[in-house]
Formats: structure tokens, C-alpha cells, sequence
């Protein structure tokens, strides 16, 4: 099983949203007992709470269900606990280097490396913004999930092969 951890700054928007949408993409092709998915932020402030109701919203016309996450804060034990550190943006890449322990500095990626579109330089934070930068960045999230579930799949099967 690979445990995957989505990233962003306060895991109210883009983190929950990240986790909801790679579900979606795993249990579409069946694939749900290979992946234990979580979300955090890398600051405190919402620790407990729900996402944000304008991500719920949006995840919810794409028949994503965010209703039951919560948020939380990254850990020092998320480093030894999951195989991939999925970062949103530059910002979130450089927070969570500052505080990884070295041998898992090759778990850390930032999501929009996966994405197909070359556009995607980063999974911007939509909560400053209107309801449409939340439905840009499920745009974002769906292709660069994609990308990402493709990329692990490879890994993931490798491994099999050779074990």
C-alpha cells in the first residue's frame, strides 16, 4: 500500500480538495486498496475544521464528497508515515523542506509536476479569491492528480513485478 499526503498551507481548500479528487480517480479504476490518502496544512489555524464551503461546494457539483474531512497540521511522524509528500505551490514546498528530516527529502514533490498541462506551475490558493478560482483549481487538481495516479501506477506495478 502507498500512503500519500497532500499538502497546502492551512488544509481547508486545496490539500482536501487534492485527497478528494486522487479518491475519486483511485476508486474509478478500482484501485482504492493501493492508496491510504490524507490531507494536511502546514500551518495551525484550522486545525479541526471542515474545508472551506465555497471547496466543498465546488467539490460537490463534481461529485466529490469533502464533508467529512478535517483539518490538521503536518507532523514530524507524517515524514516516517507516508511514501509521497505532495506539496501545492512553491511556498508550501519550501515550509515543508525546512522541516523534513533528510532521508525523506525524495518523498516531497509539488503536485503541478504531474500536471499535463504545461500551464500548471502551481495549484494556486483560491481562498482570497471568488468561487471560480475554486472551480480553476479543481481543474488544476483533476489533471494533475491524474498525472500523478498515472505516475504511481508505474512505480506501484514495478515494485509488484518485482516482488
Amino acid at each position: 500500500m502507498m500512503n500519500i499526503l497532500f499538502v497546502c498551507l492551512g488544509n481547508i481548500c486545496r490539500s482536501p480538495s487534492a485527497e478528494a479528487v486522487f479518491r475519486g480517480l483511485v476508486q474509478k479504476q478500482g484501485l482504492q486498496q493501493h492508496y491510504r490518502l490524507d490531507s494536511a496544512g502546514t500551518g495551525d489555524w484550522h486545525v479541526g475544521k471542515a474545508p472551506d464551503p465555497r471547496a466543498i461546494e465546488a467539490a460537490g457539483k463534481r461529485e466529490l464528497d469533502l464533508s467529512e474531512l478535517r483539518a490538521r497540521q503536518l507532523s514530524a511522524e507524517d515524514f516516517q508515515a507516508f511514501d509521497a509528500i505532495v506539496v501545492m505551490d512553491d511556498q508550501n514546498f519550501e515550509d515543508v523542506m525546512n522541516i523534513c528530516p533528510s532521508q525523506s527529502l525524495g518523498k516531497i514533490s509539488k503536485l503541478s509536476d504531474y500536471a499535463r498541462n504545461p500551464d500548471v506551475r502551481a495549484i494556486d490558493d483560491p481562498y482570497y479569491g471568488d468561487n471560480q478560482g475554486f472551480d480553476r483549481m479543481l481543474d488544476n487538481l483533476e489533471d494533475a492528480c491524474a498525472g500523478l495516479l498515472e505516475r504511481l501506477e508505474v512505480r506501484r506495478q514495478a515494485l509488484e513485478d518485482r516482488g
